[in-house]
């Protein structure tokens, strides 16, 4: 920590307001505004991303200048108070929007807007920030109490430039990661689609041509113009479901056990390895245990949800679908994932506070059946690109985790860094 002095954030620049008495007609033409979400999702403000709204003649609003830093004013939690994100382009003529400040500094000479950046998001003020949150159902941040007690640790501007310069290598490579992922994702979606319409021819391995190019492979559904080795069905015809049961606490075990099931409810799935969420059931009935070749799909709340690979007792909120044999797992799995089919199962569940799908609705849903051959193939295929999916999220995550122990050592100095040798200031200082 040698390298660093303490400051109070207060001294080095002064804050203004985003946009006032503005109604709601006001928005969505005119100048370009940065929203609060671009704001809360960017450690720099994304400026391809601005919204817009109308700004009379003689009006006076604050614009934003290159270098000025942003903070979210509100939240529903005090850990999400403040944000922050730092503007490192030149916009011109464009604004800040209502619920949120700007701060802009008096010079570059003692905080650099490339490092703010990631100071701002490091854990160390992030929980300072989220201590200065005032509120219980709704946190606010005080701009009074925010200036009087916001203290930073800032490195020399040689330390900054240079600790800047790495987190955004690593920053770089996120993006491209996420752009990756982005894009694969619309292919697979594109490839879903042609896939689940036109099949995989299984002589060739290839898509069939399209109903546009050779109408006579296709014939019209309900589904619409689907191939004419496929089924039409519904799900009464390929499969039975089960619902779960709500098991009562007094019946719910902490441990495992002889005879003993996971009981598998949302709380369980959505974070299998807290302990709170985790309960076993004893002897229960077959038709409500779900086996690694079953499907499990939510059927109320976020209805269509679809989950397999598990072994327990599953919930009231389940269904467990058993299908006939002459159906590959993944094949339903995927069909039922597919937009379309998605819309369907929420129209079937209705609008109401809780979704609840019927069993002769689920059953009521149109199905394709191919042969199971072809089946194997359209699965093979989509897979192949979740295989490219996964990928790309584990190097995302591993780049993120990077990022985030680089920033807990360069920000706080744990890990002390060499500035160029080029960086004049540090020359001076050597």
């Amino acid at each position: 920590m040698s390298n660093f002095k303490n400051h109070k954030f207060s001294e080095l620049g002064c804050h203004y307001g985003g946009l006032s008495n503005k109604r709601k007609e006001d928005f969505g033409y005119g100048k370009p505004y940065i929203s609060y979400l671009n704001i809360f999702e960017n450690v720099f403000v994304d400026s391809s991303k601005m919204d817009y709204v109308n700004i009379s003649g003689g009006e006076h609003q604050n614009k934003v200048k290159k270098g000025d830093i942003f903070f979210t004013t509100s939240s529903e939690t005090a850990e999400e108070v403040g944000m922050t994100s730092v503007l490192l382009d030149d916009l011109g003529e464009t604004y800040l929007n209502s619920f949120c400040f700007g701060f802009r500094l008096n010079d570059f000479k003692v905080l650099l807007p490339e490092y703010a950046g990631f100071l701002f998001r490091s854990e160390g003020v992030r929980k300072r920030i989220s201590s200065l949150a005032q509120g219980s159902t709704r946190y606010n941040l005080s701009k009074t109490i925010f200036f009087d007690k916001l203290y930073l640790d800032l490195p020399s501007m040689s330390f900054q430039r240079k600790i800047a310069q790495i987190l955004t290598t690593v920053d770089k490579v996120i993006e491209r990661t996420e752009n990756a992922i982005e894009k694969l994702k619309k292919i697979k979606q594109g490839m879903t689609h042609d896939l689940f319409t036109r099949g995989i021819d299984v002589k060739t391995g290839k898509l069939r041509p399209s109903y546009s190019e050779v109408p006579e492979l296709y014939k019209e559904t309900e589904l619409g113009w689907i191939p004419k080795g496929w089924s039409p069905k519904t799900f009464s015809d390929i499969c039975v479901i089960n619902q779960g049961l709500q098991i009562a606490i007094s019946n719910r075990y902490k441990h495992e056990g002889n005879n003993r099931f996971v009981y598998i409810t949302i709380q369980y799935l959505n974070d299998p390895e807290n302990g709170s969420n985790r309960f076993y059931i004893e002897d229960p009935a077959t038709s409500v245990i779900c086996y690694e070749d079953d499907i499990l799909m939510t059927r109320t709340g976020n209805t269509g949800i679809v989950v397999s690979n598990i072994v327990g007792v599953f919930h009231n909120n389940f269904f467990k679908i058993k299908y006939q044999k002459d159906n590959q797992k993944d094949f339903i799995i995927y069909y039922l994932e597919r937009p379309e089919i998605q819309t369907m199962i929420l129209n079937y569940a209705g609008t109401t506070t809780i979704p609840d799908l019927k069993h002769d609705d689920f059953y009521r849903l149109p199905y394709p059946q191919p042969e199971k051959l072809e089946q194997e193939e359209i699965v093979r295929t989509i897979k192949s690109i979740d295989v490219k999916i996964d990928t790309e999220i584990i190097y995302f995550e591993k780049a993120k985790k990077l990022q985030n122990g680089l920033m807990q050592d360069l920000l706080t100095g744990k890990v002390e860094v060499t500035p160029d040798p080029q960086d004049k200031e540090y020359q001076e200082v050597s």
